[in-house]
């Protein structure tokens, strides 16, 4: 099967680079599959899961995505995002904890930017909880 080199790159570190043959994005819209020698496009992505189908692998690459942007060319896709996650790294207890703090951090926001920083601690929250929930339905 053809495949496709995947960069998934947060602002503090890369968190997966390899081939894949398939990947799966929470994009604004909906969720969007690619397959290598997709027609290019350019889009955002909302928190969420990146699920990436790699080669001479039965299990997915999973990956909590807080949002950001991805571009697909034919033979590449790269994804930036502010924070991301691989699943094994996820811990259910602390992205819980993570949740509930920043809907409080947002209930007593004096300003803007207080409002922003929480908005995006909750994005981050809700990623890896819905991460933990796909991973949690793939195992039934």
């Amino acid at each position: 099967m053809a495949t496709m080199q995947v960069e998934v790159v947060s602002t503090e570190q890369l968190i997966y680079s390899g081939e894949a043959e398939f990947l799966v994005a929470p994009a604004a819209e909906g969720e969007i599959g690619v397959y290598p020698r997709h027609v290019p496009l350019l889009t955002r992505i909302k928190p969420g899961v990146l699920r990436l189908t790699v080669p001479g692998s039965k299990e997915e690459v999973l990956v909590a995505v807080s949002g950001g942007m991805m571009e697909v060319q034919p033979t590449l896709v790269t994804v930036l995002t502010d924070t991301a996650i691989r699943g094994e790294d996820l811990d259910e207890a602390r992205a819980n904890e993570a949740k509930r703090v920043a809907e409080e951090a947002i209930r007593k926001s004096g300003d803007d930017m207080d409002t922003a920083k929480a908005q995006a601690a909750l994005a981050v929250a809700i990623a890896e909880l819905k991460t933990l929930d796909y991973l949690r339905k793939r195992v039934r």
